[in-house]
């Protein structure tokens, strides 16, 4: 067993928690997967290789997917045509839509129809008004149900709706990965996101298709997490965080190229511009159907939940395609021990097995309050960086290409941390930059205001806006890098036989601090500031829990939940220091335990006296008059006899 991970017998029960069962006839060779089966097929060989490209290949659509929101669901510019009286010379003013306020033109005869009249209440009140994109899409579903004003919480409804299809598909489809495979969650997920992903740009209203856009995210949930757990299976040690990595890049390269995905769509004969793009983003998954008969199960998961006999066929196909021949050398002996196995039937586990553990549930609840402080103080610092008297360009929003910019910058930074510091102390220094950029910026730009620059209005105002647009960005490159470590992290750090729901509960968390963001949109950023006091104080909890996980840098992936209980954090000392902290000794202690029992209680202070008291005579007691003194004489006699 690797550093870090003592043998089961070295953690006895403790509070009440039961050791998990270890049988004696378990096999020697077949549970250490990493070290003896992948290695005696060829290790991380051209077949694994194979697979993972084609891994890679669905992280482009889902990219696609999950930031279609800012052309479907985009904030439009617009001007009224036809006020409700008679006015003229309006000024620019604003109108209430999602997420806050967009600039709109009046056009009227006279304003003393209007005078004292809340402006805002007259745009809502406009009975027609020309409404335009500047996102790449000439309409998209805000204009096209006109969603301002009294209708536009139903834009926070459809932001809502993939969400929570998202958290419930994570926590759902993990479950499933682990109990069925993670194979038939990928195909069904690829599937139904075809059916559901196409219904949603023929959706006639804004109910269908928040409720279509529902069931789509669940099922782009379970696609994202089959995929993810498949890819970590397939590789052996070093390559797990690099192979991960690569998928991160391809799906911010799906980010990039959206707006030019939704700059190709606009003005397309007989279609509305958002369901040509929806059908464009939803078809290439069509590519995933023959991965029915292309992808195989994870032997991994086979070997964990004792499926040996589909196990023992697939071996063979693997060391065929590796070129490795097992049935005429073997010096491991890993088929031969697999023949002993055949008998026995297949063994499912359920994530609710983990509350049984000591260590495993406490190293996953940790990271679910990582991801989710991560995502949700993500948000935070966006909201800080945006200028709202910025211009949107003609494709899109600046704020776009910086939060992907800084999703690049974040993948490009966490290799060279990651294999310097390791998964948990990389997890802990961009945790510490986090807090740090938070709490900077909550208070640092206090304290410009208040007593730096007290006369100078306006290079007052110029200093806090360029310290907050760099703290934000700090933070934003933090956040995302402690987000991406910690959803790895769980799933090195989760057994085979549960990873599946393992990872859906981190990933779960992270979709609620995502769903923050269209929460504060929808009151109008009221209680903001609060918002980001919270997470920045979940920061520092975090960065004090972290020191509690164990680092999984090069250590083989757990397999069972034994193995994932004695997956523990390394002790400071080094092995064999610990006994120099005993030093022996000569004196004699094998005594000690011949102690009467009365004697123990009454304790070493009331021995002595007792024993000065014996020597004292009974005739000097009785003429003195000292009762008490004859008494406690008498009664030392008497323990000394005894």
């Amino acid at each position: 067993m690797a550093a870090g991970r003592p043998e089961p017998q070295d953690h006895p029960p403790e509070n009440g928690f039961t050791p998990l069962e270890h049988t004696a006839s378990a096999p020697k060779l077949l549970p250490h997967i990493d070290g003896s089966v992948l290695p005696s097929l060829g290790g991380f060989g051209r077949h694994q290789k194979q697979l993972v490209v084609l891994t890679w290949i669905p992280a482009l659509f889902i990219g696609f997917s999950q930031f279609s929101d800012y052309f479907l669901l985009a904030q439009p510019r617009g001007t009224c045509i036809q006020p409700i009286g008679n006015g003229s010379n309006w000024t620019e003013a604003s109108l209430p839509v999602a997420g806050g306020t967009a600039a709109f033109h009046l056009q009227a005869d006279n304003d003393s129809y209007y005078n004292g009249v809340d402006a805002s209440s007259l745009l809502c009140a406009c009975k027609e008004w020309k409404l335009e994109l500047q996102t790449g899409l000439s309409q998209n579903v805000v204009t096209k149900w006109n969603l301002v004003c009294d209708s536009a919480w139903k834009v926070h409804i459809a932001k809502f709706s993939l969400l929570v299809g998202s958290i419930f598909g994570y926590l759902v489809m993990g479950v499933m990965a682990d109990w069925f495979g993670r194979h038939p969650v990928m195909i069904l997920s690829a599937l139904f996101v075809l059916v559901f992903g196409l219904s949603v740009a023929f959706s006639d209203n804004i109910t269908t298709f928040s409720t279509l856009r529902f069931f789509e995210g669940c099922c782009l949930a379970g696609l994202t997490l089959s995929l993810y757990v498949l890819r970590i299976e397939l590789c052996t040690p070093g390559w797990r965080f690099s192979m991960t990595m690569v998928s991160s890049f391809v799906m911010v390269g799906g980010q990039l190229l959206m707006p030019g995905v939704a700059s190709l769509c606009r003005h397309w004969p007989d279609r509305d511009d958002w369901q040509v793009l929806q059908i464009v983003i939803i078809s290439p998954f069509v590519l995933m159907l023959p991965y029915v008969w292309i992808f195989p199960e994870s032997l991994r998961w086979l070997l964990a939940t004792q499926h040996y006999r589909r196990s023992k066929a697939m071996m063979l196909c693997i060391a065929r395609k590796n070129q490795v021949d097992m049935l005429s050398t073997e010096p491991s002996g890993v088929l031969t021990e697999l023949e002993q196995e055949l008998h026995k039937k297949p063994k499912r586990t359920c994530i609710v097995k983990m509350m049984s553990t000591r260590n495993l549930w406490k190293n996953i609840v940790v990271l679910c309050v990582n991801s989710l402080t991560g995502y949700g103080i993500h948000h935070c610092f966006a909201r800080s960086m945006m200028d709202p008297e910025a211009q949107p360009t003609a494709m899109c929003h600046t704020d776009y290409f910086t939060m992907a910019g800084i999703a690049v910058a974040t993948c490009l930074a966490l290799c060279p941390a990651v294999g310097l510091m390791g998964r948990r102390g990389g997890l802990l220094t961009f945790m510490i930059i986090t807090a740090l950029a938070s709490l900077l910026q909550l208070g640092l730009l206090n304290l410009i205001g208040k007593y730096s620059l007290r006369d100078d209005i306006v290079l007052r105002d110029t200093l806090n806006r360029r310290f907050s647009v760099a703290f934000s960005i700090i933070g934003m490159f933090s956040s995302s890098a402690v987000s991406t470590l910690s959803i790895f992290f769980c799933a090195e750090i989760t057994p085979t036989v549960i990873r599946g729901g393992g990872l859906g509960l981190v990933l779960a968390s992270a979709g609620f601090g995502m769903l923050t963001a269209p929460i504060m949109d929808l009151h109008n950023q009221k209680g903001y500031f609060l918002h980001h006091v919270i997470f920045a104080c979940c920061t520092l909890l975090c960065i004090i829990c972290l020191l509690l996980l164990p680092e999984t840098r090069g250590q083989p992936l757990p397999e069972s939940l034994a193995d994932g209980e004695i997956f523990t954090r390394q002790t400071l000392l080094r092995p064999g220091e610990q006994h120099l902290l005993l030093t022996k000794t000569d004196r004699d202690y094998s005594r000690v335990h011949d102690t009467p029992l009365h004697l123990s209680a009454t304790g070493g202070a009331t021995v002595a006296v007792a024993t000065a008291l014996a020597a004292v005579p009974a005739s000097y007691a009785l003429a003195t008059g000292g009762e008490v003194l004859g008494n406690c004489a008498a009664v030392a006699n008497g323990v000394r006899a005894s």
